[in-house]
C-alpha cells in the first residue's frame, strides 16, 4: 500500500511539473522548420523538388564578374571579395528550400528544436560534418563563428548577434541559442549563419585577414587557385562530407567553377559571345529581344532561357540619401520622383517591355493594396498617422506621365513641390534656395552588369532635371571604390537593388532600421529613421499567423513607398539567362524563387551532346 501510494504521488508530481514547464513537453527535435506551419518536405525526403537527383557530375562552368577583388574572405568588412564565395564555399547549420516561402532543413545540423514561443533554438550537429581539410566540425567552431561574425564580421551578420542573450553547448554535439527578445524568425535566421573553423584563426586577426587567408569551409567547393583581381577558380571537393544528404542530391554538379573578372559589362558580354564565359544574365528586355541573335545563338550553341518566379518585385531604382540636404525634405524627393519620366524612359530603353515597380512588395500578396488602408493594416498605421505622409493611409500611387518626352503635368507638379520647399529658379535658369545655393546632385554608379542601363537612364533624367534648373552629375567608378563610397554613404543618389523574399523578416531592419542608418557598411542606404517602419517590422516578426504577417508587411510597404526614398524603375518579373547548350537545368520543376545562386549554378549540370 505504501509503495503504491508513493508511486501515485510521484506520478502526480511529475504531471504537475510538466504542466508548470510546458517547454519540456512541447519541444522535440525536428528535421526542419518553417516560418509558419510545418515545412513541406517530410523527414524522409530524398532531394529538393527543383533538383535533378540524377544529374551527372562533371564539366566546367565559367562565370563573369564586373570589377575586381582584393579579398577572399567574404565575411569581413575589409576588402572586396567575389560575392559567390559565401554561397559556394561555406555552409550553415540549416539549408533553405527555395520552393517554399521560408523553410529550412538540416545541413550541418541533423535536427532543430525550439521552445514553444521560439524563445530559444537548439541544433544537433551531424557527427559526419567535416571541414574541407577533413577535420570535424565541433560545437566550439559553431560558438566561435557566431561570436566572431557577430563582433568582427560584416554588418550583415551583426544584427542577430545583438538579439542573442547567450549561446552555449548543451552536449558534445548540441548547441542552444537563447534570444533576448520575442521574434519568431530568429530561430530560422540563427540556422543560416556560416560556420568557420576556429583553429585556423588562432593568433590571427580575423577582421584584418590578408588575401591568402582564405576561410576554411565545409561546402562542396573550395578555392583551388586565384590571380588577384583577375580570376578565382573553385574546385568541387571529391571528399565533400555531405554529398549524400537530401539537401545536396542533384546539387553542386560542376567539377569546376571559374570566376573571371572584367573591366566593364561590354567586355564581359563580348567575352561571352566569344565563348570565354559560359553564361550571362540579361536584365534589359529590349536587349534580350534584339541583341541575342549573334551566330552562336543562331547555330544553337547558345540557348536563351527564361525563368519565371513568384517573388515580390523588391525595389530597384535610384535611392536618395536623406542624410544630406535637400534630400532630407520629402517634398524635394517627391519632386524628383515626379520629374522622372518613367514611361518615356522605359519605352526608349526597353521598348516598354518591363513594367514599373509600384511598391516594395508589388506583384505578391505582401504588397500594399490600392486605395485607403483598411482593416488590420489601418489599425497598425493609425498610431503613427501624425508622423507619416497622409497618403500612407489614404493611398499612394507612383506618378504617371503621358509617355511624351516633355512630361509637362509632372514637371509642373515638381515645380510646385520645389517652390514649397524653398527652391526657386533665378534669372540665370538655376534652381537655388534662399541662401543662393544652386541645386546640384551627383548620382554614384558602379561598373557592373547594370551600369550601361543605369547610365542611360540617368542621362535622360539629367536632361529632364535641367528644365527644373537642377544639375545632375553622373559619376561611374569601379567596384572597389564604389563599395567604399557606399559604405560611408558618400553619395546623393545611388543605384539600389533590394531583392525581397516571400517571407521578409529581420533583414528588413538591416535595410530600413534606424540603427543601420548610421552604421558604416549598412544596407539602409537612404538613411531613413522611421518609428513607423520599425513598428511594422516588429509586428511582422511577432505575427503568430500568416494573415497577421501579411497585414504587417502591407503596412510596411505603405510606409516605405509613401516615404519617397527611391525613384523606382522597372521590375524583373522573369530571369533571363543566355548560356552554352551544354548547361542544363530541371525545366519542369522550377523553384518559386526562380533564378539565383541557389538555381544557377547550384542545380544546373554539364551535359555534352
Amino acid at each position: 500500500m505504501r509503495s503504491e501510494f508513493f508511486r501515485s504521488s510521484r506520478a502526480l508530481m511529475a504531471a504537475f511539473l510538466v504542466f508548470l514547464t510546458p517547454h519540456i513537453a512541447l519541444s522535440e527535435p525536428a528535421h526542419g522548420i518553417a516560418m509558419y506551419g510545418d515545412p513541406a518536405l517530410p523527414p524522409d525526403f530524398v532531394s529538393l523538388p527543383y533538383a535533378n537527383r540524377n544529374a551527372p557530375k562533371g564539366g566546367r562552368v565559367v562565370t563573369g564578374n564586373v570589377g575586381s577583388f582584393d579579398s577572399l574572405n567574404p565575411f569581413t568588412v575589409k576588402g572586396t571579395s567575389p560575392w559567390q564565395l559565401r554561397f559556394l564555399t561555406h555552409e550553415t547549420l540549416m539549408g533553405r528550400s527555395y520552393d517554399e516561402p521560408f523553410s529550412l532543413y538540416g545541413l550541418l545540423a541533423e535536427s532543430i528544436e525550439t521552445g514553444p514561443n521560439r524563445e530559444w533554438v537548439e541544433f544537433a550537429l551531424r557527427p559526419e560534418a567535416r571541414f574541407s581539410d577533413g577535420s570535424p566540425v565541433t560545437i566550439e567552431d559553431v560558438i566561435w563563428s557566431y561570436e566572431t561574425l557577430g563582433g568582427k564580421g560584416h554588418a550583415r551578420y551583426r544584427g542577430i548577434w545583438a538579439k542573442i542573450d547567450r549561446i552555449e553547448a548543451t552536449g558534445p554535439r548540441s548547441v542552444r541559442i537563447t534570444f533576448n527578445q520575442s521574434d519568431r524568425e530568429l530561430a530560422l535566421v540563427a540556422g543560416l549563419r556560416p560556420i568557420l573553423k576556429k583553429a585556423q584563426w588562432d593568433g590571427k586577426d580575423f577582421a584584418e585577414s590578408r588575401i591568402d587567408d582564405i576561410p576554411i569551409g565545409t561546402a562542396p567547393y573550395v578555392v583551388d587557385s586565384f590571380e588577384t583581381g583577375r580570376n578565382v577558380v573553385l574546385r568541387r571537393n571529391p571528399d565533400y562530407w555531405g554529398k549524400d544528404l537530401p539537401l545536396r542530391r542533384g546539387t553542386a554538379n560542376f567539377d569546376e567553377i571559374r570566376i573571371e573578372f572584367y573591366g566593364d559589362n561590354t567586355v564581359l558580354k563580348e567575352a561571352f559571345k566569344g565563348g570565354a564565359v559560359s553564361y550571362v544574365r540579361e536584365f534589359n528586355a529590349e536587349k534580350w529581344e534584339t541583341l541575342y541573335d549573334f551566330p552562336a545563338v543562331q547555330r544553337g550553341d547558345i540557348v536563351k532561357s527564361e525563368i519565371p518566379h513568384q517573388k515580390p518585385s523588391g525595389m530597384t531604382g535610384f535611392v536618395m540619401n536623406t542624410r544630406r540636404p535637400p534630400l532630407d525634405d520629402i517634398r524635394v524627393r517627391d519632386a524628383l520622383i515626379h520629374a522622372f519620366n518613367f514611361e518615356f524612359i522605359n519605352d526608349t530603353l526597353t521598348g516598354g517591355r518591363q513594367p514599373r515597380i509600384t511598391s516594395y512588395f508589388s506583384n505578391s500578396e505582401l504588397g500594399m493594396l490600392p486605395g485607403p488602408a483598411e482593416g488590420r493594416v489601418r489599425e497598425l498605421l493609425a498610431p503613427f498617422a501624425a508622423d507619416l505622409p497622409d497618403d500612407a493611409i489614404t493611398g499612394y500611387a507612383m506618378p504617371q506621365s503621358d509617355g511624351s518626352k516633355r512630361n509637362r503635368a509632372n514637371i509642373r507638379k515638381a515645380i510646385t513641390l520645389l517652390t514649397e520647399a524653398g527652391w526657386t529658379v533665378e534669372d540665370d535658369g538655376v534652381l537655388k534656395n534662399a541662401a543662393g545655393e544652386p541645386f546640384e546632385l551627383t548620382v554614384l554608379l558602379q561598373q557592373d552588369g547594370l551600369i550601361q542601363q543605369a547610365t542611360a537612364i540617368m542621362d535622360i533624367y539629367a536632361r529632364a532635371l535641367e528644365r527644373l534648373g537642377i544639375t545632375l552629375a553622373v559619376e561611374s567608378i569601379d567596384k572597389a571604390q564604389y563599395a567604399e563610397r557606399e559604405a560611408q554613404y558618400d553619395f546623393d543618389l545611388a543605384f539600389l537593388r533590394r531583392a525581397l523574399s516571400l517571407s521578409p523578416g529581420n533583414e528588413q531592419l538591416f535595410y530600413w532600421g534606424s540603427e543601420a542608418a548610421d552604421q558604416p557598411g549598412g544596407r539602409n542606404l537612404m538613411g531613413m529613421k522611421s518609428p513607423a517602419a520599425e513598428a511594422m517590422i516588429a509586428a511582422m516578426l511577432s505575427a503568430a499567423s500568416r494573415d497577421e504577417f501579411i497585414a504587417a508587411t502591407r503596412a510596411l510597404d505603405r510606409v516605405l513607398t509613401s516615404g519617397r526614398y527611391v525613384i523606382p524603375i522597372h521590375q524583373y518579373a522573369v530571369g533571363r539567362i543566355a548560356h552554352t547548350k551544354e548547361l542544363k537545368y530541371p525545366k519542369d520543376n522550377l523553384p518559386i524563387y526562380g533564378d539565383g545562386v541557389h538555381f544557377l549554378p547550384e542545380v544546373w549540370w554539364y551535359e555534352a551532346d
